[in-house]
């Protein structure tokens, strides 16, 4: 049932409320910090409204009148009700702001988060954080339900029923041990000899294999893999190991590449650049720290 117009709104009954306890208009005016011309007109404007005088005006000050007795009354109660319903907001808020539940893709989580969290501490020193990592399916899944205040995948779209923003930029590369014969390969490999290799792979639902996968899939697609794994330490030490090629985030095997423990082969026909975004239910945006680690990432993006 909608409020009749006559309701008088919070702050007019908190105006009328201060005249009554110290029965002066200029007094009231002052202690809520407004001219006493416009608390004037605004008593006029309530009386209006509710269609009674509520104050008796004089020299000496102003008394409610016997209506306003009244009203004051009820006012004292609506305002005492809406004094609690923002203190129970604020300890929701206060409740809601002393942790975040963040959900990530192995890629964000092992190479990026820690710098995000680092700086999100220092605006949040007391804030108790919560990451797990997933594959990108699962982080949607898990924002979904309800499990996570923020989530990052990897992909170029979005997943369904979910808002997101890009937040960095990665880029997939194939890489192969220095005893590999693809590591004397200056030139580099066709997509089509990348589609019927046997690779080492990450497991299906993580944002590498999907990009890899969408960008086979003019090539005959991706041949069933070799190694099938479901980490990025594995794929690495898979690599190195000389099982096969491996598809990887560059992220992920910087440091191996400038060691020359791995040789990137490069893969000219194919684009394997992915964006990285952040991930929250659609219709509602981040807020309090959640909103705060977003812009955070995307600062640093």
């Amino acid at each position: 049932m909608a409020l009749s117009r006559r309701v008088p709104d919070l702050g007019a009954l908190e105006l009328l409320l201060a005249v009554v306890r110290l029965g002066s208009l200029g007094r009231a005016a002052a202690e809520l910090g407004v001219t006493q011309p416009a608390a004037s007109a605004r008593v006029r404007s309530m009386e209006r409204q509710v269609g009674v005088a509520l104050l008796d005006r004089s020299p000496r000050g102003s008394r409610p009148t016997e209506a306003g007795v009244l009203v004051a009354g009820w006012a004292r109660q609506v305002v005492d009700a809406a004094e609690a319903l923002d203190a129970g907001l604020s300890a929701l808020r206060e409740r809601r702001d002393a942790r975040l539940r963040v959900v990530a893709s192995l890629t964000v989580a092992e190479y990026l988060m820690p710098g995000w969290l680092v700086a999100l501490k220092s605006v949040h020193p007391d804030l108790a954080v919560t990451l797990r990592t997933a594959n990108s399916t699962q982080v949607a899944e898990q924002v979904r339900g309800g499990e996570a205040d923020l989530g990052f995948v990897e992909g170029r779209r979005t997943p369904a029923g979910l808002n997101g923003a890009a937040v960095a930029a990665d880029s997939l590369v194939v890489v192969v041990s220095p005893a590999h014969p693809w590591a004397r390969r200056r030139s580099g490999v066709s997509a089509a000899e990348l589609a019927r290799t046997p690779l080492v792979l990450r497991e299906e639902g993580s944002g590498t294999r999907e990009i890899l996968d969408l960008a086979l899939a003019v090539h005959g697609g991706t041949a069933p893999p070799l190694l099938q794994l479901a980490s990025t330490t594995a794929l690495k030490a898979a690599a190195v190991s000389g099982a096969g090629p491996v598809v990887v985030s560059d992220l992920a095997v910087a440091d191996e590449l400038a060691g020359g423990r791995l040789i990137r082969v490069p893969v000219p026909e194919l684009d394997l650049s992915r964006p990285l975004r952040a991930v929250w239910p659609a219709g509602r945006r981040p807020a309090g720290p959640a909103r705060d680690l977003l812009a955070l990432s995307r600062g640093a993006s």
